[in-house]
Parts: structure tokens; C-alpha cells; sequence
């Protein structure tokens, strides 16, 4: 897929260059390990258009180091995460081949700046959803299967310190994925109905709900395959798509385990050490 992420109205458009410098701040502070100021110095902390569009060129730097698109994350889809960025809408970014990993696997805490877990639910899907209403009912029956996940969001901008703008343009706050190993139809479990816990180091941290996820999980897939196809991209098959958090996001810290169950769905888990990665595929 093309690292083309959206198509905005260039009548009225933000210079490209504030867009270049916007970019170029995400792309160094990913490179350097180092958190940026807020992009909200440069553009609207409500533009979200321009927001879209420094996304679009802060992912295609990824694309050209070589990782691929392999699916899209729903952000902001919980009240109880809204609250804490600030926000009060949801957003969408991109799931490069880099971000992926597996149930139990150990991550490197130091590819990431400021990272916070949350638990979701995974949607693997197995037709397109680019034509049609991409309603509730279309998008039940694109998903083949749906697993335990969990997210690891981080924010390049310093502190979390963030704007609706400042999230969308950092591919809204993305970091890493972790994927169960159990896979299930929808015709085996309801979406909405999931109960989920989450713990670090062995304590539950958050607790939510499939009905927190913009009311049903497939609303937010639903919502997510709407935008996508307005913003030129639609969502296709063997893409992978993250729900959006159940329940609150919570900080990790180096040596933490996090580990999640969703009820219905199955679970997942993984810890995070100064040890070099672990090679995955």
C-alpha cells in the first residue's frame, strides 16, 4: 500500500514548508530518542487537516527507510483516554511491519520514548472495505478473524504534552503493537460484550469494556473505514486493525510485564527490558 494517508484542500492549506519542518521535528525526535516540542508552535493546535498531512509525510520517512504498511490503529476511541490527552474525538494512524509483535514476546523499552499500554481488540481483515455504506453490518462481515491486543502508544512530543493536532501529525501517538495468539470469527464472540482487565507487573492497572470503545468496536472500525476511503486510503484485505483502547492507558517503566485479558477473546502479554530485541517476525 501506498504511504499516502490523506487529501486535504489545498485552497486554504498551511504552507508546505511548516508541514516539512513539522515532520522533520517527529523524524528527528524518533531518530535521536529524544522528545520534541509540541508541533502546536507550528500549526493550529485544532488543525487537523494539516495534522493529517505532516502524519503523511512523517510516515512516508518510514516507508522510505523500508518498512511496509500493514494495517491502521484507531486512537482515541475510549472516554477514559480522551480525558487524559485532552481530546475529544478520535484518530487514526498507520501499523508499519516494524511495530508488530507476538504474545509473550520482550520488547525493547529503548526504541521507545514515552510509552503507555493499553488493551484492545486486533480485527484481521478478509475483504476490502473501500466501496459501500461501510456500515456496522459491511464491516462484521470483512473481519475474518479478531485476536487479544495489546498497544503500546508513545508520543514523540515531549511529556505527552499534546494538542488533537499534535497527536494526529505523530501518527497518533503510536509505538508499538502485541498481538494473542488465539483467533476467533465473529461468529464466536460479540465485540461489544468483551470485558477487559489489564496488569503491569501482576496489578490490575485498567479495566473497560467493548462497550467504551466508541460503543461497539465495530463502530470504530466502521468509523475508521469511513475515513479512511475520504482520505484516499481504504482499508483492504490482510490489513490488521487496532479497535482503540477499552480501557485507560497506563505508563510502563523498564523491566514492567503487561499482560491483558479480554473476555471472549483470549490473551496477550508481553515485558520490557534494556536487553537488546528479541528478532521477531
Amino acid at each position: 500500500m501506498a504511504s499516502r494517508v490523506g487529501t486535504v484542500d489545498t485552497s486554504a492549506r498551511v504552507d508546505d514548508s511548516v508541514v516539512t519542518a513539522a515532520a522533520q521535528r517527529l523524524t528527528a525526535a524518533a531518530a535521536t530518542r529524544q522528545p520534541c516540542a509540541p508541533l502546536r508552535e507550528l500549526i493550529g493546535p485544532d488543525d487537523v487537516e494539516t495534522a493529517y498531512r505532516i502524519q503523511e509525510r512523517f510516515n512516508a520517512a518510514r516507508v522510505a527507510d523500508g518498512v511496509t504498511v500493514v494495517g491502521r490503529k484507531i486512537g482515541a476511541t475510549s472516554e477514559a483516554v480522551q480525558q487524559q490527552l485532552g481530546v475529544g474525538q478520535p484518530d487514526f494512524g498507520v501499523l508499519f511491519s516494524d511495530m508488530a509483535f507476538h504474545d509473550g514476546d520482550q520488547i525493547p523499552i529503548d526504541r521507545l520514548l514515552q510509552p503507555k499500554a493499553e488493551a484492545e481488540v486486533a480485527f484481521f481483515l478478509a475483504d476490502d472495505l473501500a466501496e459501500g455504506p461501510l456500515d456496522i453490518e459491511q464491516c462484521r462481515a470483512a473481519v475474518g478473524t479478531a485476536t487479544a491486543a495489546l498497544e503500546i502508544v508513545d508520543s514523540r512530543i515531549r511529556n505527552w504534552d499534546i494538542s488533537f493536532a499534535d497527536t494526529v501529525a505523530d501518527n497518533a501517538s503510536s509505538g508499538v503493537y502485541v498481538l494473542g495468539t488465539q483467533r476467533l470469527t465473529l461468529a464466536e464472540f460479540e465485540p461489544v460484550e468483551v470485558v477487559m482487565s489489564m496488569s503491569i507487573d501482576g496489578e490490575v492497572v485498567s479495566t473497560g469494556t467493548g462497550a467504551a470503545c466508541l460503543g461497539d468496536p465495530l463502530n470504530a472500525l466502521s468509523w475508521l473505514a469511513r475515513k479512511a476511503r475520504e482520505f484516499g486510503d481504504p482499508l483492504r484485505k490482510g490489513q490488521v486493525i487496532l479497535s482503540g483502547a477499552l480501557g485507560p492507558m497506563r505508563p510502563l517503566h523498564p523491566g514492567a510485564t503487561v499482560s491483558a485479558t479480554i473476555d471472549g477473546v483470549g490473551t496477550v502479554s508481553a515485558s520490557f527490558s534494556t536487553t537488546p530485541e528479541v528478532p521477531h517476525e
